[in-house]
């Protein structure tokens, strides 16, 4: 059986899986070399360099393992309709996009900016208001993996946690849920609303005007999922306003954003460069999924870790 990798890893995690998989022939290159690929049974991709016109022409490809959680542009109906297997690796990011919120999180109650700025300044000042998490309550949209990393770290502040999914199930880190429907009834409540939502047509633009109506004037918005969830102009609007106290932006609605985007000078907003899920951790995690899945695929079972939902796309 032949595996085809559009994605080039470390010399060492190619040896790895070859040793492991001896049986199969693996081709690792960077972006699709259409002869090889037409020839897999596998795909290991990122899932950004496949085309509809890809997916029809192939007729050996069964199985589709996308090495990232976004699946924002996969052609999902071209799978669908050829019976292709999808799996992605949705989890690996909850280390390090929870570290990262609890990071700004700390950043925001303990005055970071305005220390880094005093001491650039040499300024000795001993009245800024500290704040503590400790007794915060944290509003998690999309209380998935991700949002239950989040979740569970703010556990150990003492925080009290909210979280909004789409059935209203219960989350094991969480002391109240919340869905989709019915979230704007928790706002008024939360001090920091962080976002890890995926892109889909029910995220898109789920937050507008009414929502950050509802949230206190001293409320910290962090967004780590996807920026199609507001539209900039709302989250402008909210933020010169006043309606939040600050907004910790991780993702963006047109990315790279924009060298002249009033985000980047706008005093309570903190733009990072869609960086709060990386880490030198992210492809080792990925390839023990990808082998999990491969040794499921080697004896026809049924334990793959994270199918995706062609219709849903996650």
């Amino acid at each position: 059986m032949n595996i085809y990798s559009s994605i080039l890893p470390a010399e060492s995690l190619q040896a790895d899986v070859k040793k492991e998989f001896p049986q199969f022939n693996f081709e690792f290159h960077k972006g699709i070399k259409e002869d090889l690929f037409f020839e897999s049974e596998v795909l290991l991709t990122y899932g950004e360099d496949l085309t509809e016109e890809l997916i029809y022409k192939t007729e050996k490809l069964k199985w589709i393992m996308v090495m990232s959680a976004g699946l924002d542009k996969m052609p999902f109906e071209a799978c669908k309709k050829r019976g292709i297997l999808v799996t992605n690796v949705r989890g690996i990011h909850k280390i390090p996009m929870a570290e990262f919120t609890i990071g700004m999180m700390l950043q925001h109650v303990k005055q970071m900016r305005t220390l880094w700025e005093n001491e650039r300044n040499l300024t000795w000042e001993r009245k800024l208001p500290m704040g503590e998490l400790y007794g915060k309550t944290l509003l998690i949209l999309g209380i998935g993996a991700i949002g239950g990393e989040v979740a569970r770290l703010a556990k150990a502040f003492n925080m009290k946690t909210i979280g909004v999914n789409r059935s209203g199930s219960n989350a094991e880190w969480a002391d109240e849920i919340y869905t989709m429907k019915n979230f704007s009834d928790a706002l008024p409540a939360a001090d920091f609303i962080v976002s890890v939502l995926p892109s889909t047509e029910e995220t898109k633009h789920l937050l507008d005007d009414i929502h950050f109506e509802l949230m206190k004037d001293t409320a910290v918005f962090i967004n780590i999922g996807r920026g199609y969830l507001v539209k900039d102009e709302v989250l402008v609007a909210a933020l010169e306003e006043k309606k939040i106290a600050h907004a910790y932006l991780d993702v963006f609605y047109t990315e790279p954003l924009a060298e002249d985007h009033p985000f980047w000078k706008m005093e309570n907003v903190t733009v990072t460069p869609h960086i709060s899920s990386l880490t030198k951790n992210y492809m080792p995690r990925s390839f023990e999924i990808f082998k999990h899945n491969l040794h499921t695929y080697i004896k026809k079972g049924a334990d793959y870790i994270n199918v995706i939902d062609k219709d849903r796309g996650y």
